[in-house]
């Protein structure tokens, strides 16, 4: 395919029509940012919602997990519903939809009717994503991509960095449901810019209308397996550790839904003509391996966006706003570093700054094992930033490799499980990550527990001294001495945890130092035309 052949089926494809592309990649990234600060802005929030709406926390989390729920649903056959309602159409479904839900999020009355709209909202959420990065991927010709995925990625990453900042203060100072109604006005905002600027490229109604024409076929059964696949893992993810994992039917059930959906699901969609979820494409070399790398980066990016507020909040008394700022040094440096990242991916291979990502990352987070029960504020700010400074090497050739190679009609379905591996990936992360923390911090605390019988000398040192700090302070002799073994106990649990954390930072540390030389099996660009070779790589 000679060069002026392949502008004019990358432009016939462009949702920007006459206009400049940049003010599309800037049009689509609002939603973005919208949509992206509502999964980590709600969890600062949930002991608010929990004490408002009169229920336990324990309740309150399913504010959370159905929202995954249903975003975990949609995300994969969002390629498919782009297909056939039209990519525009549905693209701005999803945002009203969100839209919508997220004022009724606000105005709900108790937990249940909170529920419902949540799961309202992911299934709207769910299909923003990957028609947005599938409306760059065909308004950009290959070689911009980088740079186009990089204005992109800034609101996908930074977000979730400001979301905890954001939502603490909204908490704080007015009440949770903010949390929701901040939505409102750019979900309006951005459905009256889509509807002005971006445009349904005549190629996709033409391929929409052959669709249809031989008549809607839907995968009934593909898209069943997929909801029972994905959805039950997310359960089984998201409340395995509140529930003992499999010493619960309620998981054991889950996870074995999940599994025999998996093993159903690969030779059923492998078979069909019109899959619902084009599964051929993750036995691709370049794509599959793209779709693990973003499974990794997702994983350290959600794991560590929750671990070290809620590290703060727990163990260093930090506020939710407190907390929420020492993560925004990293938001910055994420954001002067993905203009640098954009154009690195279009003259260095992604494969190499894939492993320079990952590198500064593992460094990053064995640097975070140097935690001390005195960390200042400082040390989270920093920590932050050093791993920050990786991920934009990560994010943005990552999402320029999975494309290579494809042709340009699987670019929805490549969107979709480009964001279903981040998605996953993240779950994943955070479930393994809170999973070691509960375990290792008793585990921890027996051993330190250990060290305090009474014939230690070190136990009965800070026994006295403690003891004579509350006899200072006031308070008798016998009071002060049961005030100084009420404290040991708070402080053994204190440091319990903070070990547990540790081990999550060295274990997350090991295993993305592990992933680097992986990024080498990802094929480079070839030179020339060929970069933007639309044959399939399957």
């Amino acid at each position: 395919m000679s060069d002026a052949a392949t502008a004019q089926g990358s432009e016939s494809r462009s949702a920007a029509g006459g206009r400049n592309p940049w003010l599309i990649a800037i049009v689509v990234s609002i939603a973005t940012f919208m949509l992206v600060l509502d999964t980590s802005i709600a969890n600062v929030a949930l002991r608010n919602i929990a004490g408002s709406l009169a229920a336990g926390m324990d309740e309150s989390t399913w504010v959370i997990t159905t929202y995954l729920v249903a975003n975990s649903i949609i995300i994969p056959v969002s390629g498919w519903l782009a297909s056939v309602i039209g990519r525009k159409r549905y693209y701005m479904i999803c945002v009203a939809t969100f839209t919508l839900a997220s004022l009724l999020c606000g105005l709900a009355p108790n937990l249940p009717t909170l529920i419902a709209f949540r799961i309202l909202q992911g299934l709207g959420g769910g299909g923003m994503a990957p028609s947005e990065q599938s409306i760059l991927a065909d308004t950009f010709p290959p070689e911009k991509r980088s740079q186009a995925f990089a204005l992109y990625g800034i609101a996908v990453i930074v977000a979730p960095t400001v979301g905890p900042t954001i939502g603490g203060w909204l908490t704080d100072n007015f009440s949770w449901h903010w949390i929701f109604f901040i939505n409102v006005p750019f979900g309006i905002m951005s459905l009256a810019l889509v509807q002005w600027l971006v445009i349904e490229p005549d190629i996709l109604e033409r391929e929409r209308r052959e669709r249809l024409s031989k008549g809607l076929k839907v995968d009934w059964i593909g898209f069943i397996l997929v909801a029972m696949a994905l959805g039950c893992l997310e359960v089984f993810l998201d409340e395995g550790q509140r529930n003992d994992w499999f010493a619960s039917t309620f998981i054991t059930t889950f996870a074995v839904i999940s599994a025999v959906s998996f093993l159903l699901l690969v030779p059923w969609e492998w078979t069909r003509r019109e899959p619902i979820v084009d599964i051929r494409l993750l036995f691709s070399r370049q794509f599959g391996m793209s779709f693990l790398v973003m499974m990794a980066v997702g994983a350290v990016l959600f794991s560590t966006t929750q671990l070290l507020p809620q590290l703060q909040q727990t163990t260093f008394d930090y506020t939710a706003t407190l907390s929420g700022l020492s993560m925004m040094p990293g938001g910055i440096a994420m954001l002067m570093l993905m203009p640098i990242s954009g154009f690195a991916a279009g003259v260095v291979q992604p494969r190499y700054l894939i492993m320079l990502g990952m590198s500064v990352v593992a460094v990053a987070l064995w640097h975070t094992t140097s935690l001390t029960p005195d960390a200042s504020f400082g040390f989270f700010a920093y920590a932050r930033v050093y791993m920050m400074i990786g991920l934009p090497f990560l994010f943005i050739p990552i999402s320029t490799a999975a494309y290579v190679g494809l042709p340009p009609q699987k670019t929805d379905q490549a969107s979709s499980l480009i964001n279903v591996a981040r998605n996953v990936g993240g779950s994943i992360g955070v479930s393994l990550s809170n999973t070691v923390i509960a375990q290792n911090a008793q585990f921890h605390q027996s051993v330190l527990v250990g060290h305090t019988a009474q014939s230690s000398d070190t136990y009965q040192q800070t026994l006295r001294q403690v003891t004579d700090h509350f006899v200072a302070e006031g308070s008798p002799l016998a009071e002060a001495r049961q005030q100084a073994v009420g404290w040991i106990g708070q402080e053994i649990g204190r440091q319990a945890s903070l070990l547990a954390y540790i081990d999550v930072f060295f274990y997350c540390a090991i295993a993305t130092a592990v992933l680097v030389p992986f990024a080498l099996l990802l094929r480079p660009p070839k030179p020339g035309p060929a970069k933007q070779q639309d044959s399939p790589a399957v």
